[in-house]
């Protein structure tokens, strides 16, 4: 098992995952609180956000519209956010998009119901 280095000997390296690992690393040092990172730790930070961002993809794209286009929408990644229990954390990022129009008849209406 040393040639994916799991479980084992050697230091990760950047064949085994598709996302950078610099920019991960650049990410987990904007918090204060991290000092150092350790190879492995940024290794399995990055295979973990990549298989989590691959998991989102996929869950959107099946319960998505655009199995027929083979695509994949914002909307689709907005409506499985709201819909899946494990995916709710993400609805203040992946809001769904409303016309200003209806957020506008929105306010008005519930300016109504605060003057009542």
């Amino acid at each position: 098992m040393s040639g994916d280095n799991v479980g084992g000997k050697g230091t990760p390296n950047n064949k085994n995952v598709s996302l950078p690992m610099s920019r991960v690393k650049l990410i987990m040092k904007s918090s204060p609180d991290v000092s150092n990172i350790n190879q492995e730790a940024l290794f399995l930070t990055t295979k973990a956000t990549e298989l989590f961002v691959q998991h989102l993809a996929l869950s959107s794209y099946k319960n998505g519209s655009g199995k027929d286009k083979n695509t994949l929408s914002y909307t689709d990644l907005a409506n499985v956010a709201e819909a899946m229990e494990n995916f709710q954390f993400l609805t203040d990022i992946l809001p769904k998009k409303i016309l200003a129009r209806d957020y506008l008849k929105s306010l008005e209406e519930r300016q109504e119901e605060d003057d009542l």
